[in-house]
C-alpha cells in the first residue's frame, strides 16, 4: 500500500499507527501541508478533496478520509466491533472527532505550531475554547471507563489519541484531564504503539 503522508498530520498519524499495529506494509510519500500547490497534479485523481491521508490500497483503489480508512482496514478485527450497537458507538466518537476534535485541537496545533501565518487571537482563542469543551467531553466519559468504546481498545481510541496526545502543542494545558491522562498512557503502552514521529 501506498500512504501519501505528512509526518506532522494526526490525521496521518492514526493511519501509520493503525497500518502498523495490523502489520500492514505501507509505502509512504511525503506531501507538504504548508505549500498546496500541486496538490491537483498529486492528488486530483485520487482524492476529490486533494487532502493527505490518501491511501493507495494493494488493488490500486484509493482511499481518502483518515477515520474512513481507519474502517476500513479495521474491518474484520477486534479493533472495530461486529456488534451493531457498539460499532455505531464507535462510529458516534470518530463523527466527534472529526466534527467537534480535530476543527478545533488540530487546527489550534498546526496554527501555533506549524503554520507560518497563524489567525489573529481572538480566533484562535475562540477554537481553543472549543477544544477545550471536546477535551471536557471526553474527561468525562473517560472517567468510568479504561477506553472509549465497549471497555476496550478500538479505533475510537486511534482516532482521538491522534491529536489529543499532541495537544500540548497547540498550548492547551491538559493537567486539568487526569482521565484523558490515564487513557493516553493506556493507549501509547499498547503493543506495536508508535509514535507520532516514527
Amino acid at each position: 500500500m501506498l500512504l501519501y503522508n505528512s509526518q506532522v498530520s494526526g490525521n496521518c498519524y492514526k493511519v501509520r499507527l493503525l497500518l502498523t499495529l495490523l502489520g500492514i506494509p505501507f509505502e509512504r510519500q511525503e506531501v507538504d501541508v504548508v505549500d498546496r500547490s500541486g496538490r491537483m497534479e498529486l492528488l486530483g485523481e485520487l482524492n476529490p478533496a486533494l487532502r493527505v491521508p490518501t491511501l493507495i490500497l494493494e488493488d490500486g483503489q484509493p482511499l481518502a478520509e483518515s477515520n474512513a480508512i481507519l474502517c476500513y482496514l479495521a474491518e474484520g478485527t477486534e479493533l472495530l466491533p461486529d456488534d451493531r450497537l457498539e460499532r455505531a458507538r464507535v462510529l458516534q466518537w470518530l463523527f466527534f472527532e472529526q466534527y467537534s476534535h480535530e476543527p478545533n485541537i488540530a487546527v489550534v496545533r498546526f496554527w501555533v505550531a506549524v503554520s507560518p501565518d497563524p489567525p489573529p487571537d481572538a480566533e484562535l482563542q475562540a477554537r481553543r475554547a472549543a477544544g477545550h469543551a471536546a477535551l471536557a467531553a471526553m474527561e468525562r466519559h473517560l472517567a468510568t471507563r479504561p477506553y472509549l468504546v465497549a471497555e476496550r481498545y478500538t479505533v475510537a481510541d486511534i482516532a482521538l489519541y491522534a491529536y489529543t496526545h499532541v495537544a500540548h502543542e497547540g498550548g492547551f494545558d491538559m493537567s486539568g484531564y487526569p482521565a484523558i491522562g490515564a487513557w493516553l498512557d493506556r493507549v501509547a503502552a499498547r503493543p506495536g504503539h508508535v509514535t507520532i514521529d516514527a
